[in-house]
């Protein structure tokens, strides 16, 4: 009787121990297994985190290399600004040739639109130039006297005869032209310089106490002319080389000396 009372028992103490040593062994195995995926958890974070360093490299780096020497800092925009500067220095000379050319058109379209001043629009006058003895050039003025603006065109047309119609016309000197049309405002004067001769006492020069003047139309010499008086006691003259230089605004010491 007390036998068979302490065999359960002994069987139920085994069965308890069993139970327990399986769930350790479960226990244990769970852990090892915790263990063993933990490394590759981590190596895979580690190739997620290289594989996005190396993507975040690669596109940074797509101007050149993809690393920090890289691309913008080295291949930029020193080169594309050194260009641009290049091109801003020539349209700056470009800028300065156009302007002056721009301004010589705008004074010729002006004159183009002033009326030619005839020889009832001006006054002319003349005087000796410089204080030499003999004479050798005299200065010829022309003042707007019509109370309107109008252009002086080229040169006076001086005759030194008796008579305009017989007269030899005064050739000009090509080099005393100025670069734009002389346009005088009302009152205004203009200046031609004029050799009448080279001041040798073998010329065939002949006296002169007035001669004739006339001036240009946009067509050709102006109908008329009107007498000028000498300067004072009269001038010699040598027609074989007497010249006139053009309308200018004033005498321009090189271009009006022949």
């Amino acid at each position: 009787m007390r036998n068979s009372i302490r065999r359960p028992a002994v069987l139920a103490a085994t069965a308890v121990a069993a139970l327990s040593m399986a769930l350790t062994a479960c226990g244990g195995d769970d852990k090892a297994k915790g263990d063993a995926t933990a490394p590759v958890a981590a190596s895979k974070a580690a190739k997620s985190e290289a594989g996005t360093g190396t993507t975040g490299s690669t596109t940074d780096g797509s101007g050149t290399s993809g690393s920090t020497t890289g691309g913008s800092g080295t291949s930029g925009s020193g080169t594309t600004g050194s260009t641009t500067a290049g091109s801003g220095t020539a349209g700056s000379d470009t800028g300065g040739s156009t302007g002056g050319t721009a301004a010589q058109a705008g004074a010729k379209k002006s004159a183009a639109k002033t009326p030619a001043c005839t020889v009832n629009d001006v006054k002319v006058t003349a005087a000796k130039q410089g204080g030499g003895v003999p004479t050798t050039h005299i200065t010829l003025t022309a003042k707007n006297t019509s109370g309107r603006t109008c252009t002086l065109l080229q040169y006076p047309l001086i005759g030194f005869g008796d008579l305009p119609q017989t007269s030899k016309d005064v050739p000009p000197v090509a080099k005393s032209k100025p670069g734009t049309p002389i346009v005088l405002e009302a009152g205004a004067p203009a200046y031609a310089a004029v050799r009448i001769n080279n001041g040798g006492v073998d010329e065939k020069n002949h006296a002169v106490t007035s001669f004739y003047v006339n001036l240009f139309a946009s067509d050709g010499p102006a109908e008329g002319s009107k007498s000028v008086t000498a300067p004072q006691g009269g001038i010699a003259v040598d027609d074989a080389v007497a010249k006139t230089g053009y309308w200018t605004y004033e005498l321009r010491n090189g271009a009006d000396d022949f």
